[in-house]
């Protein structure tokens, strides 16, 4: 027997295949699936109604079921699990994340298929219970109002000057954030935080070379 033969031995003798009964891998796919759906429903209350997909929910029990098989399978052999890991490295993933919440879920969900597939079914409860205590406390603190955008248009920019005047009555602070003067007139971006838009719009509506007025919402990832 040559040098690289008994190097090969002594490598896979070193990481004997694991026995994995019928039985155990059928806990470990049931207790992942069963933390999986808890995460479904922790993400169908917390998530923003706006950001909150169905079909990206489902993928999360799935995900969880899923990367405990592939922990599963990797301890029934080495030579699978390298083979794995190459095929892994080659995928990639380019859909959008809407909401960065949902990356702490596709982590938490990756994280108790790797956890329940190793068999540490008590970790992957305690941390589903903490991070849902996390989760839930840190929703229900208070926000700042969000900030909205002002986009008016008007004749010329001699308006400007009332424009802000009708706009310090609902708003403590504004800020200009575009002016745009044309032949045709002037646009104005005001980025401010009101309480009364209703009436603010009313207000700057009715000045005199005012045609149009509109108050838009947004996340801060506006372009203009």
């Amino acid at each position: 027997m040559g040098f690289q033969d008994v190097l090969k031995k002594s490598f896979l003798e070193g990481f004997a295949s694991a026995d994995l009964s019928t039985t155990s891998i059928l806990i470990s796919l049931t207790v992942t699936a069963a933390i999986g759906i808890y995460i479904f429903a922790v993400y169908r209350i917390a998530a923003r109604r706006n950001f909150y997909s169905k079909s990206f929910n489902i993928s999360l029990v799935a995900l969880a079921v899923i990367t405990a098989a592939v922990i599963l399978t990797i301890q029934s052999s080495v030579v699978i699990s390298l083979g794995m890991v190459g095929a892994l490295s080659i995928v990639r993933f380019r859909t959008a994340v809407k909401d960065p919440q949902d990356l702490v879920f596709l982590f938490w969900s990756i994280s108790t298929g790797i956890i329940c597939g190793a068999g540490l079914f008590e970790v992957a409860a305690i941390m589903a219970a903490l991070v849902t205590i996390v989760i839930l406390l840190l929703e229900l603190l208070p926000v700042r109002k969000e900030s909205m955008l002002l986009i008016v248009n008007a004749q010329d920019c001699d308006v400007e000057e009332k424009l802000k005047e009708a706009v310090s009555k609902y708003a403590g602070s504004y800020q200009v954030k575009s002016r745009n003067l044309t032949v045709n007139g002037m646009d104005l971006v005001m980025e401010l935080r009101v309480k009364d838009g209703g009436s603010l719009v009313k207000e700057v509506g009715a000045l005199e070379k005012v045609r149009s007025v509109s108050l838009l919402s947004h996340d801060g990832e506006v372009t203009y």
